[in-house]
């Protein structure tokens, strides 16, 4: 199973809306790891680590995010699996 790394930037009305922490409970349920935190220009910035498949699905739902959520834009990076990551955490602080 191909692995890999999906580093976003989702924009629109993604925060004061629960964007964190869906995308945190949408990440472990796909099995994977890395990482989601506000950005002070309004934006989410979310990175995430797994096999292929399962990096489509999450991207896929951050699309859409969890309700009262409004995504206009998502800049996607994929890049190489590097395996830092323990789990998947909210980050506070930029």
């Amino acid at each position: 199973m191909e692995k890999g790394r999906v580093h976003l930037i989702i924009s629109g009305f993604v925060q004061g809306v629960f964007y964190r922490a869906a995308t945190r409970d949408t990440a472990m349920r796909l099995g994977l790891k890395g990482w989601v935190r506000n950005l002070p220009d309004g934006n989410v910035e979310a990175v995430f680590e797994g096999p292929v498949e399962k990096l489509k699905q999450a991207v896929a739902w951050c699309h859409q995010g969890p309700p009262g959520a409004r995504v206009t834009k998502i800049d996607e990076k994929w890049d190489e699996y590097t395996g830092e990551f323990d789990g998947f955490d909210v980050r506070y602080g930029w």
